[in-house]
Formats: structure tokens, C-alpha cells, sequence
């Protein structure tokens, strides 16, 4: 019955993440850990999961503590700020503005954080 829950939950969490790869203010990674860790109790699903290299590398890189590699930054940069201007450009409301450049900039700075990690990894 837990295995059940649990691959369930698992399920669930990866079509979030799933969403997060389309959408630029929802996350991706958080929602595929906790997929992946729910999909400890099965472990072919796991295996399958992790056999994707797009979640592969988010799962080595946070069980391996290694921060973002350059090109994944780079990719998520230019992913995050494309689709944060075109929604811009099509919603076109101060309020929409504002929230989309908090958002942003929230995003940035939290990418900037993961990213140094793997600096600082390998200078101690």
C-alpha cells in the first residue's frame, strides 16, 4: 500500500515538473526530486526516470552536491528571461510586470546560489 502512495505521489510530482520545463515561473527540479525520492520505493521506475539525461543531471547534480554545470545555467537563464519577456509582451498590466520581474529576479539570484556551489565544491 505505500509503494502504491508513494509511486502515486511520485507520478504527480513529475508531471509538475514536467509543466515547469514549459512554464517559466513554475520550478522543475524541486518537483523531479521529490518524484525521484518517492520513486525510492520502486526502484525500475527510479532506474527509468533517471535513465532521461534532462533529469538525470538534476538528480546527480543535487544527490552529488554539485551546483549547475555552465550550460545548464546559461540554458535556464535564457529559458527563464525569454519566457518571463514574452509573457510581458503579451499581458502588457503593470501589476503583471512587476510580479513577472520579482519573480525573475527571485529566480536569478536562486540559480546564481545553485550555480556557486559547484564553484565552491571544488576549491575545497
Amino acid at each position: 500500500m505505500k509503494t502504491t502512495l508513494l509511486t502515486g505521489l511520485g507520478f504527480i510530482f513529475l508531471v509538475f515538473g514536467a509543466i515547469g520545463i514549459l512554464v517559466p515561473v513554475w520550478p522543475t527540479t524541486p518537483f523531479v526530486l521529490a518524484a525521484v525520492g518517492c520513486f525510492s520505493s520502486a526502484p525500475r521506475i527510479r532506474a527509468r526516470i533517471i535513465s532521461i539525461p534532462f533529469f538525470r543531471e538534476h538528480v546527480e547534480n543535487y544527490e552529488h552536491r554539485r551546483g549547475l554545470t555552465r550550460k545548464t545555467f546559461i540554458i535556464s537563464m535564457v529559458w527563464l528571461w525569454g519566457m518571463l519577456i514574452l509573457s510581458a509582451a503579451l499581458i502588457r498590466s503593470l501589476w503583471s510586470l512587476l510580479l513577472l520581474a520579482v519573480v525573475g529576479i527571485t529566480v536569478t539570484i536562486h540559480l546564481v546560489w545553485m550555480a556557486k556551489a559547484k564553484e565552491e565544491g571544488r576549491s575545497t
